[in-house]
């Protein structure tokens, strides 16, 4: 059986600074092809989110990714901040979708657990684990793991969904501590 390889574009959308990064996936196997931040100059809205646009859409012509993996925008105290962080997000999923590639979304709690092993990890040991599970030579820029994070999440949801065969059907079920836990099928997945 021969194993497809998936080259994925992370996106961790920012109006100051987006993060980026492209990573293949083969099975277990992990590989990072590039990654980077955009830099967004100060001024009018609509001129930056124009760079975002512009800029992640030369990133995808130049690496080529079959598909792309945004954060999901989190509501903080602050709603002119997330109406902000939407915008840039928006501009990010325009750029996937007019390069014609599928979209797919995760929290930032999904993201964490996927890569950290916890929802609650900080921005040091992301960029760690972004690190020790891509085995790059050095940190990248906060902004970069976290977009590389997002994608190494998506790598290891596909990769579960394959040997599942398809969609899992998911459903929650306290256990005897009160928890939940996660099962499909009647195996167990996961605590949340």
């Amino acid at each position: 059986m021969t194993r497809a390889l998936l080259r994925i574009l992370g996106i961790d959308p920012g109006l100051n600074r987006t993060g980026w990064g492209v990573i293949e996936a083969e099975g277990q196997r992990l590989q990072a092809i590039a990654s980077g931040v955009i830099r967004i100059p100060a001024g009018e809205l609509a001129p930056r989110l124009a760079v975002i646009l512009r800029e992640l859409a030369e990133v995808i012509a130049l690496h080529t990714p079959r598909l792309a993996v945004v954060e999901r925008v989190f509501v903080n105290t602050n709603p002119q901040s997330t109406l902000l962080l939407g915008q840039a997000r928006g501009a990010a999923l325009c750029a996937a979708v007019q390069a014609g590639l599928d979209v797919h979304e995760y929290s930032a709690l999904q993201v964490k657990q996927a890569v950290v092993g916890t929802g609650r990890a900080e921005k040091a040991q992301m960029q760690m684990m972004v690190t020790r599970l891509l085995a790059l030579d050095a940190e990248p820029a906060t902004d970069a793991a976290d977009a590389l994070a997002c994608a190494i999440c998506h790598a290891h949801a596909s990769r579960l969904l394959t040997v599942l065969g398809g969609a899992p059907a998911l459903r929650a079920r306290r256990s005897a501590s009160g928890r939940r836990a996660w099962r499909i099928r009647g195996a167990r997945l996961a605590n949340a």
